[in-house]
């Protein structure tokens, strides 16, 4: 078996490579890299971050002035016959977005481009909550009903804005299914890797990855969500209504108490947060370039703002108006990265971890190498240490399984777009289920596979260079039904708002009433 897992890493070995050249073109060519400052920004970065100032500037910072609406908007108990309410939109968005990026992209942030890494992750998120907003209400307006479902996201709101051809939906649903099998052998190999870890915690002994606990452990995951995910997108959201919550409340308040027992260090914290983005010699020099990419990449590999990925929860809503769910799509990114990702960049600042040998180690997605050993630092000689160790392994097990339930969702709905009969989408299913079984037969085998992880930052980047285009054709159309949100005036949302006339779903609500 290891020869067949190492021979498939070799075959992949030049995933890696293309991911970083992709990331970083056109930094990688002299001629570009020698122009003073601008040379530190690779086109990934003027992508992203242009695009959510210039869609900030456009929708007048709604990420500021609409913040308190989305809580508004969150909290209202509504009852729904068709799709899923936009609470549990929110917290199935949530399940993708509050992932292992949280712990790992941020631990390997800091750990490649310092704590100044941390300050532009912040910006990007910040700016990413605009982009969010966009492809947020691009979904609705598109969206589509099946049965008592609503099905719609990137390749649907694609297909339609790129003159509705067949094998353009066909297209951008493949992509996504192929990002999302790249993503699954992570999502699987962390998942098991935790309960593992949580095992040894909880019985003091170490417990070989071969034994026959991690073979029943993996048999009981792949059941488990063969049960979830054979049952459809509100199956699927009745387990992330309960899991999200409870896992963002768990690593919040694990934190915080963290944070408490150090409080003396917090200082330290911000002020190497904002030395690190601002100091002279990093903002003129090849260190500035560094210290931003990798803020931006991995706040993107966590909150996913600009990818499309998340459209496909947005559009699951059964929303009064599409720019209800886009506001509460932004919400997701601050929850995402303001608020979990900074808890995360907390514990691994403080702890100075980030600044020994090794700092790579974060990569090996077997275990949280720097940052339970920045737990471990900040909770010295102490019973405190198992114990949150113990909370914030059984959260990243929690993050894992919840970004594999719904990217397994996510691929159902993409695969809609293609043919919407039920052995098809089962098939979907299937393989999904496979590929996730695969990356937990990984951890059994002892084997890491670093070059098909890898797969997903090249598929990070790809759908963005997709996504984020297709954005801005369909921005006036965003930017009509938002000037009519705002108007209020009591007219329910149809095609003629947008000046199209192939919005099926609104126009047929509307003259319900």
């Amino acid at each position: 078996m290891q020869s067949i897992f190492e021979s498939i890493n070799g075959i992949f070995s030049f995933v890696g490579p293309l991911s970083d050249f992709l990331w970083d073109f056109p930094t990688n060519f002299e001629w570009y890299s020698s122009i003073p400052l601008l040379g530190n920004f690779s086109f990934a970065i003027i992508l992203l971050l242009g695009s959510g100032i210039f869609f900030s500037f456009r929708l007048g910072f709604m990420q500021v002035t609409y913040f308190k609406k989305g809580i508004g908007i969150m909290t209202q108990k509504r009852r729904v016959e068709t799709g899923i309410s936009p609470l549990a939109a929110f917290l199935l968005s949530s399940a993708m977005r509050v992932g292992p990026g949280n712990i790992i992209g941020v631990t390997g942030a800091i750990a490649v481009g310092g704590p100044g890494a941390l300050f532009w992750m912040w910006i990007s998120a910040f700016f990413g909550m605009a982009i969010a907003y966009m492809e947020g209400v691009l979904a609705q307006i598109f969206k589509e009903k099946k049965d008592d479902e609503f099905i719609g996201g990137l390749p649907f709101y694609g297909r339609k804005l790129l003159g509705n051809q067949i094998w353009i939906g066909v297209f951008l649903s493949l992509l996504y299914i192929l990002y999302a099998l790249c993503c699954l052998p992570a999502q699987g190999f962390n998942v098991v890797s935790s309960v593992g870890r949580m095992a040894e915690i909880v019985t003091g002994t170490t417990i070989p990855t071969d034994s026959a606990f991690y073979y029943a452990v993996g048999a009981a995951i792949v059941v488990l969500t063969a049960l979830v995910a054979f049952g459809g997108i509100k199956k699927v959201t009745k387990w992330t209504d309960k899991m999200v919550p409870v896992m963002a409340v768990l690593y919040i308040v694990t934190v915080l108490v963290l944070i408490i027992l150090n409080i003396g260090s917090v200082p330290y914290f911000f002020r190497a947060v904002f030395t690190g983005a601002f100091k002279p010699d990093a903002f003129f020099g090849g260190l500035f370039g560094t210290v931003l990419a990798q803020g931006v990449k991995r706040g993107l590999m966590s909150n996913e703002a600009g990818q499309g990925t998340i459209t496909m929860s947005a559009a699951a809503a059964d929303a009064n108006h599409p720019c209800e769910q886009g506001i509460l799509a932004s919400l997701g990114v601050f929850l995402d990265t303001i608020v979990i990702c900074t808890l995360s960049g907390f514990v691994v600042v403080m702890a100075h971890c980030w600044e020994g040998p090794g700092s790579d180690a974060w990569a090996a997605l077997d275990k949280l190498p720097k940052f339970t050993e920045s737990i471990a630092v900040l909770t010295p000689g102490t019973s405190a240490n198992a114990m949150i160790t113990f909370l914030i392994t059984l959260c990243f097990c929690m993050f894992a399984y919840t970004c594999l339930l719904g990217m397994i969702s996510f691929s159902e709905i993409a695969a809609n777009r293609i043919r919407k009969d039920k052995g098809f989408i089962n098939g979907v299913r299937v393989i999904a289920l496979f590929v996730a079984a695969f990356g937990i037969l990984c951890n059994i085998a002892g084997l890491e596979l670093g070059n098909l992880w890898a797969f997903s930052d090249l598929g990070n980047i790809l759908i963005v260079f997709f996504n984020v285009p297709i954005v801005y054709i369909g921005s006036k159309y965003v930017l009509r039904a938002t000037n009519h949100y705002k108007k209020n005036d009591g007219t329910p949302f149809t095609s003629k708002v947008i000046g199209r006339d192939d919005c099926v779903f609104w126009d047929e609500r509307a003259k319900k009433g």
